[in-house]
């Protein structure tokens, strides 16, 4: 995977984020193709505050892939996440 520089993350929209959390960090970046299938392997590594903030994460992570055509499998933890709620 292309590592992100502290600039490049630095110049990232949170929008281009799946998760920012209440302290700030942002976690997860989807802005890219690489980074939305990097995304979706470490969803089920990544802490989130609260089952809302893991669905929502998730929800993200699939609009992303869906835009930038990244297939992402129907029994993927993202997958299970966006539909469940948890």
């Amino acid at each position: 995977m292309a590592d992100l520089s502290i600039q490049q993350r630095d110049d990232l929209k949170d929008t281009d984020f799946a998760y920012v959390d209440k302290q700030g960090e942002r976690h997860l970046p989807i802005h890219d193709e690489e980074h939305v299938r990097n995304a979706a392997a470490r969803f089920s590594q990544t802490h989130f505050e609260s089952t809302e903030a893991r669905h929502k994460a998730a929800k993200h992570v699939l609009a992303a892939a869906k835009k930038l055509k990244v297939d992402i499998a129907e029994d993927d933890a993202v997958s299970k996440a966006a539909k469940s709620g948890a």
